[in-house]
């Protein structure tokens, strides 16, 4: 059998509110999220036995199981006699990095799965897999702009995002996303929170996005940096990038990002940074269509 390919394109929070803690001991959040044209790659070729072969230059940073045998645990029990066969991921994203990494992964499986068995792997089933196996899977699966909200499971379509650079700059060091949320502190939500599922329209403007991301930053970042203070570091570097927007941190970090409106200013931004920060993972990619 021919062997598949699905691209796992890294997850930006462009934005990232907490709301609050929920009643489930979830936290309730507003997020507009973005994919990058940089990710992980993932293979599956059909066979007796499931195998999963991680390579890529993050593969050893990989610890513990991995998230995508849980996803083939999890869909053989909705589709009985599903047997994925060889599983190859390609891991280009560093670990534990903010960039929903292994939920792409997941996703980006799952996404194979539906290939396989397209007659039986339903996207409804996957999307009930990547509801129960993590927050932001779902959203991953889509690998589309959204403004995520709830535990990550409400997602509304964002229109007309513009193309735009991104620089990724990541000092090392990987976050647990469930000590961070932890150490924030949130109150419990308020009764009566209602999400905004508004749909949000950019209509491929550059300035209109910024204008929406300035007043609205990441809540972890700043018990983020207090659990790792490289990335104050790492964000003044990109804030004083010539051409850089909305410098700030994804997700639980470490990772942080600048956009730029032109993809090559974004190009030589990343070659400056990484010239001067060798111990950092720099690179330069891009949001939108």
């Amino acid at each position: 059998m021919s062997v598949l390919k699905e691209p796992a394109r890294a997850k930006l929070n462009l934005t990232l509110l907490v709301h609050g803690r929920r009643a489930d001991g979830y936290h309730e959040l507003e997020s507009l999220v973005a994919f990058t044209d940089l990710g992980d790659e993932v293979s599956l070729q059909g066979g007796d036995a499931p195998v999963l072969e991680v390579t890529g230059p993050f593969a050893d940073a990989i610890d513990g199981e991995n998230l995508m045998a849980r996803v083939a645990q999890a869909a053989a029990a909705h589709v009985p006699g599903l047997v994925p066969g060889r599983i190859g991921l390609e891991k280009q994203l560093p670990v534990a990095a903010g960039l929903g990494g292994g939920s792409a992964d997941a996703a980006a499986f799952l996404r194979l799965l539906m290939r396989l068995e397209p007659h039986r792997m339903t996207e409804n089933i996957a999307e009930t897999v990547a509801n129960a196996l993590g927050s932001d899977i779902l959203a991953c699966l889509k690998s589309e702009p959204a403004l995520m909200q709830g535990r990550g499971e409400l997602l509304t379509p964002v229109a007309g995002l513009p193309r735009a650079g991104v620089v990724l700059v990541n000092p090392g060091g990987g976050l647990s996303a469930a000590e961070i949320y932890g150490a924030l502190g949130a109150s419990n939500l308020q009764s009566d929170y209602v999400p905004n599922m508004s749909r949000l329209e950019f209509d491929r403007s550059f300035d209109r996005l910024i204008d929406y991301l300035e007043p609205r930053g990441n809540d972890l970042q700043a018990v983020a940096t207090s659990r790792l203070p490289a990335i104050a570091e790492v964000l003044a570097a990109l804030e004083a990038a010539e051409g850089a927007s909305c410098a700030r941190l994804s997700g639980s970090g470490p990772t942080c990002f600048a956009l730029f409106a032109e993809e090559e200013t974004a190009a030589r931004a990343a070659e400056y940074i990484a010239a001067r920060n060798p111990q950092c993972w720099v690179r330069a990619t891009a949001i939108g269509d």
